[in-house]
Order: structure tokens, then sequence, then C-alpha cells
């Protein structure tokens, strides 16, 4: 047992094999040179190094130092080991002790050693090869000559009477070693690619940790006030109350579990690119071409874009939005409204700028409500007001975490958003999400839309559902984050805009007829 877990001590991660001649990186691990060397090498055309098993990255390509104690401690290891397998093919002709061979010859089915190989027959059917154990893997089934080429249309290796008389006559064929360097050559591609993809999956583990680590440390001041909320109503309260602590302490389950899943895949990805890089480092072009699994090695995409979907969904899942959605149905009969974020302190009014508002809108008293008007309402002429159907708020937001809710029940067709003080105030390009300077979600009367510059200034539909005549915009000003959702029951994400705000951002609505409410709003500083 303890030779075996030395053994696996005293494996190259790169080749499978006992050191030989082991180098150490700075970060510690330790590689064959020129297993390493050969890596190093396909790592330069990405124009990166790092480690194959910390993946640190190296701004150049690394200096690589001598290993002694590892090689001497390689080296007495086989040396006491009495398993001759160890030490590869021997000749066949010293019978007294073990000599490993160097050549094989595939006519005679002898391996041989360099005193014997000189002695050899040096004509042409006397094919050599590298040493093997397995000659007749190595010759043609049909004619039990020697494969010396491989024919490209049915991707199988041959013999020449294969190739002149045999049923791959006519068929273009290659030599092993043209072939060979092709599906290397490929396979290098693949490789690269599988680096990118898990690097990739590294990032978003990295970032999904990091999300959970802030989402269990908020959890614990939102079970706090649960329990508050619920002291005064604890008899009728008491199922409602589990259940919301039971969804505050299942997100950050869900994204262990989203991880989990993530590092199998990383593994998986890790187990194909040691393979793929084992087949790499062969110089038997049959054994390479002879690999029956290198499909499953090249298949690249495996779920990608799923993963990359969840992975945004997770950061991006409104959080607190559900717990809200719990405490507003059970509350409905106690109190007139659960706020969704019921642990933001303090409460601000969004109020309507009547200087933006454009002259055929209308605003209510209280600077609310805005409505559409078929007359000119003969407002000032003045440089903020807008030529296009729409108004902003007087607020602007230029930190925190700030949301509101606005009734769009008494219109067929509106936009919501938000937009800079710097957005142009005439032309086309001036309405909300048709322009670099404003975010905004539209409702053609039957289906979502989100329009923002950077896609094109194109509309782009979401998931057909019917509108529950309630919307929510919530903005994380530090994290560059708005966001939309539809307060149905359960509450709906419908799109997230990500970006670096330069400005402070203020409340627009765009009515193309009836009218639209602000229902109001709270912020966190």
């Amino acid at each position: 047992m303890a030779s075996a877990d030395l053994r696996a001590e005293l494996k190259c991660s790169v080749c499978l094999s006992i050191y030989t001649d082991p180098v150490m990186l700075r970060c510690g691990h330790n590689f064959c040179r020129v297993c390493f060397d050969r890596l190093l090498d396909t790592q330069e055309e990405s124009g990166g190094y790092s480690c194959p098993e910390c993946r640190e990255k190296f701004p150049d390509r690394p200096a690589l130092q001598r290993n002694i104690k590892l090689r001497n401690i390689a080296e007495t290891f086989l040396s006491a080991q009495p398993d001759r397998e160890e030490f590869g093919v021997f000749c066949t002709h010293c019978v007294d002790s073990p000599v490993p061979a160097v050549r094989s010859c595939l006519h005679c089915e002898v391996s041989l050693c360099d005193k014997h190989l000189r002695v050899h027959k040096k004509s042409p059917e006397h094919v050599l090869c590298d040493p093997t154990l397995s000659m007749e893997s190595r010759k043609c089934s049909v004619h039990k000559e020697v494969l010396k080429y491989f024919c490209t249309k049915d991707n199988t290796c041959i013999c020449v009477s294969c190739s002149l008389a045999g049923e791959h006559r006519g068929h273009r064929v290659e030599t092993l070693d043209e072939a060979s360097e092709k599906k290397k050559e490929t396979l290098r591609n693949v490789l690269q690619k599988h680096l990118t993809k898990r690097e990739e999956m590294e990032e978003r583990v990295q970032s999904l940790q990091e999300h959970r680590r802030k989402v269990e440390e908020e959890a614990a001041g939102d079970t706090e006030r649960v329990t508050v909320l619920f002291r005064d109503l604890r008899r009728r309260l008491e199922d409602l109350e589990k259940r919301a602590l039971r969804e505050i302490s299942e997100r950050a389950e869900r994204i262990s579990i989203s991880i989990r899943d993530l590092e199998i895949k990383k593994e998986e990805l890790s187990r194909k690119m040691r393979h793929i890089e084992e087949l790499c480092n062969m110089t038997d072009p049959l054994t390479v071409l002879q690999e029956s699994d290198t499909g499953d090695l090249c298949d690249t995409e495996d779920g990608d874009n799923e993963d990359r979907e969840r992975h945004e969904k997770l950061l991006h899942d409104g959080w607190g939005l559900s717990v809200a959605g719990v405490l507003h149905t059970g509350l409905s009969d106690i109190i007139t409204e659960v706020n969704v974020y019921f642990y933001i302190q303090g409460a601000a009014d969004i109020l309507l700028d009547g200087n933006t508002i454009n002259k055929y809108l209308q605003i209510s008293d209280d600077r609310k409500t805005v409505s559409r008007s078929h007359i000119d309402q003969n407002y000032p002429k003045t440089p903020e007001r807008f030529q296009c159907s729409q108004v902003m708020s007087s607020q602007s937001f230029s930190s925190g975490r700030h949301y509101w809710e606005v009734d769009v029940g008494g219109s067929e067709s509106w936009m919501v958003g938000m937009c800079y003080p710097s957005i142009n105030r005439r032309g086309f390009q001036s309405e909300i999400g048709w322009n670099k300077k404003s975010w905004g979600l539209y409702w053609d009367g039957n289906q979502y839309e989100v329009i923002q510059a950077v896609h094109g200034s194109k509309k782009i539909p979401l998931p057909p559902n019917p509108s529950s005549n309630r919307v929510r915009i919530d903005l994380d000003y530090e994290a560059g984050r708005i966001s939309f959702y539809d307060l149905c029951d359960p509450i709906r994400h419908l799109h997230t805009f990500t970006t670096t705000f330069t400005e402070p951002l203020h409340a627009g609505l765009w009515v193309g007829d009836g009218c639209i409410k602000i229902c109001g709003g709270r912020w966190e500083m």
C-alpha cells in the first residue's frame, strides 16, 4: 500500500509516468522536463503561460529548476521495483539477463537491443519500429503485412496490399507520419479550446464563491429582520415565517450546488486534457491514430450555453424578491403592502420633472402620474424639455441601491428605465434605450422588449408573458446593474443591464397612450 502511495506521488501529472529529470516551478509543482517543455510550447501559441496543476499564470516563459532530490527519489524507487514492465520492452534474444530493447522488427516479430540490432538483417521486409509488445496490432488483419499508410476516406490504417489491390484501392492515402501530425494538430487546437473553457469555468466558480460569501453574510441580517417582523404575529404567521427563512437559507445552497456541478465539469475537462496531452506526447503515430475515443475528447461545447445562463441567473436573480413575494402573499389580509426589499431602510418619493416633460404629456399635481394628451400643453420652451413623448425624474442617483415601482395598467404602449442627465432632448434617438445614455424596458401591448444602444439600437424581445400591470426597476449603482421585474405572483425577473455608470441616473418614462403612475420607491445608501 505504501509503495502504491509513493508511486502516485512520483507520477508526472502530464505524462502520468514516474518523473524523468523532474523540474520545479515557483508554485511548487513538479513535472518531467520534456513534458513541461512541450506544454510550454503549446501555451506559447496562445500568448500566456500557466501551471497545469494550480493554474498560476506567469507573465513570461517560466525558468525550469531541476529538482535533484526528487529525481534521486524517483530513480531509487524504480530500481527497487521487481516489475519489469516499468522498464518497458526487453530484447527477445537476451534471455539470461533482461536488456531493454531499442527497436522491434515487425517481420521477425522480435525486439532487439543495440547488440542484436547490429547483426539483424537490413533487407526491406524487415521493418523496424519503436519497441512494442503488441506487434500484431501493427499488421493488417487481412494481408498480415505491416501497416504503413492511412486511408483518409475510411479513417483507418492500411498496408500496401490494401492500397494497391484491396478494398481501399483508389482511395486517398497518407503516410502514418503525415496523418499522425494532422491528428495531433487537431488535438492541440482542441486542447487550447479546453484550456480556455476551463479558465472560464474557474472564473465562474470564483465569482460564484465570492457571491455566495456575500449572500451568506446578508442572510444573517435577513433572518434577524424576519424574526422581528413576526414577533407580534407569531401565532398567525408561524408557517409564513418558516417559509421566508427557508427561502433565504436555500439561496446560498443553490449557488453551492451550481459550484459543485461546475467543479465536476472542470475535473472532467482536466481528465480530457490529460488524455489529449498524453496522445500529443506519443511518438508512435499508429497508437495516436488508433485511439478510439477522440470524438469525446474533441467535444468543446458540452452544455456551455446552459452553464453560462445558469451562472448569469444566479448572479442576477433579484435577491430578496422571492422572500418578499412570500411575505406579500401571506400578509395581504393584514397589511396593505409588503415592500419587496423588506430589509431596506428609509423611503423616498420619486417625482417627475415638469421642465423635461414633452408638450403632449401632462403630469398630475403630486408629480407621480404622466398621461398622454392630444392637445399641445404650451409649456415654456426649455433646453431640458424632451421632443419625444417622455419625461424624467427630478431626483438623480449617483450611489447606493434603489428601487421603485410603476403602475402601467393605464397604457397599452409604454417604456420605463434610466437615463443620464446629458441625454439628448431632440430627435428619435433621444427616446429611452435608443442611445448610449439610457436603458429601457418597452411594452408594445403584447410583449416585453428591452432597448439599449450597445445592442445595435434594436428592440430585443423577451419571452412572451402577459404583463401584471406593475413593474419594478432596481438600480445598484456601484455594481453597475439596472434590473426590471414584473410584479406578478411569483415575481418574475425580466432583464438586467450591466455596465459602468459614468453620470448620475434619473428615472425615465415614455408614454404611447393613456397614463402610467410611479407608485413609490425606496433606497439604501
